[in-house]
């Protein structure tokens, strides 16, 4: 590991964005909206909201656990995160709230937790709610999965300065792996444990160009990825 290396700069998804996950039962004071996800669909009772607080109550259709996003617009594409519900299992339900602005937004229903999900378009109106590309969201997933012919999903390996990226890696070895992100000037950003068979995640901000370092550690050997920022 780096050296010397400074507190890290690890933004756990869930305490980005805050007040999105509510667990089941919660309530909200504005509107609410039924999601039924399945493993081929993602069926949005309604696609005109009002601006301000809406609570999505997601149901697990499925067969397989699934997880559910709103994604804002961003230069004409919806990749901005304003809100998540993960680990959605088969028949469970679960609370989304998000505090909504103006705008077009996308509900992705993503069975089996990856990939970019079955997805509805919603429109919101009026005044009222939270910026779609506020400080609570990020602008995309990187997806990282690792296994016995090592690590995946670091293609392309680019990102621009700036972005704020949420880090997945799925761990699909019979061991513990721990994931790090290195900065340019060699300085932990994240670090986080993911237990065979499950998945951990971060939030970092790629707040600096250059070459920046993914690494993989646990196994035989350690695996070195380099994420070029420009």
């Amino acid at each position: 590991m780096p050296s010397p290396v400074r507190a890290p700069r690890l933004l756990a998804a869930p305490l980005l964005l805050t007040a999105a996950l509510v667990g089941c039962g919660g309530s909200s004071s504005g509107s609410e909206v039924t999601v039924s996800a399945g493993d081929d669909n993602c069926a949005v009772s309604e696609t005109e909201l009002a601006a301000g607080t809406t609570t999505f109550a997601v149901t697990n259709d499925g067969d397989s656990v699934t997880e559910v996003y709103v994604y804002g617009e961003k230069d004409g594409a919806f990749t901005t995160v304003v809100g998540e519900v993960e680990n959605v299992g088969p028949g469970i339900n679960r609370d989304l709230e998000v505090d909504l602005a103006a705008g077009r937004y996308e509900v992705a229903c993503k069975p089996g937790q990856n990939g970019d999900g079955i997805r509805q378009e919603i429109t919101v109106t009026g005044t009222g709610g939270a910026a779609t590309a506020s400080d609570e969201g990020y602008d995309r997933e990187l997806e990282l999965t690792v296994d016995a012919d090592g690590l995946n999903g670091l293609d392309p390996a680019t990102g621009d300065k700036g972005e704020r990226i949420e880090v997945k890696l799925q761990n699909d070895t019979d061991g513990p792996r721990t994931l790090e992100v290195v900065g340019p000037d060699g300085d932990l950003d994240a670090e986080f444990d993911v237990p065979a068979g499950e998945q951990g995640e971060a939030v970092v901000e790629l707040d600096e160009a250059g070459a920046w370092t993914v690494k993989v550690e646990g196994g035989d050997s350690d695996i070195d990825r380099t994420l070029t920022v420009g």
